[in-house]
């Protein structure tokens, strides 16, 4: 005879496992459908693919620095770590090289809307990549993570620049 108590603990647990891995397996088709598009039509200065071949969920990237910005000539090497819930949870992306900008903390991290607060589940590898070339351009100064490049941009826009500039340099030693 079933004990009520373990049957239902053990439907629960069975539950639980079948939508982890259902939740897995919409990651693994999001994901797999990001590279494909990273491959056949990525955006111009961006590239990103799986780190390993035995793990989709970290990726690394790289982003062209934009024309006409002190980023200019620099390739920034990212991290993207993705949660067994994307596309409705956003990876986790980091700098790999030195980025000195009011929106990157300076462990990497970002400070940027679409991959925290404001993300959507439309939101694409692509996407992602490309708004991160737009906060090179256009840093937001008034919600930094460096406060120290938030406060040159504002007051000592030519000493913010040789900065970045030399961070830009750095990328391709």
């Amino acid at each position: 005879m079933k004990e009520e108590g373990n049957g239902s603990s053990t439907t629960k647990k069975t539950r639980s496992g079948r939508k982890r891995k259902r939740l897995r397996s919409s990651a693994v088709l999001r994901l797999m459908s990001d590279l494909r598009h990273m491959e056949e039509n990525g955006p111009d200065g961006c590239s990103a693919g799986p780190a390993d071949d035995d793990n989709l969920f970290v990726w690394r990237a790289s982003v062209v620095g934009p024309e006409d910005t002190p980023w200019e000539g620099g390739v920034f090497s990212l991290t993207m770590v993705f949660p067994e819930t994307y596309p409705n949870k956003p990876p986790l992306v980091r700098f790999l090289n030195e980025v000195f900008h009011p929106n990157v903390y300076v462990d990497g991290t970002l400070c940027l809307d679409i991959i925290q607060d404001a993300w959507s589940p439309v939101q694409t590898v692509a996407s992602i990549l490309q708004s991160i070339q737009s906060l090179l351009a256009d840093p937001n100064p008034d919600s930094p993570a460096n406060q120290e490049a938030a406060k040159l941009y504002r007051v000592n826009r030519p000493v913010y620049r040789r900065r970045v500039r030399r961070c830009a340099s750095r990328t391709l030693e």
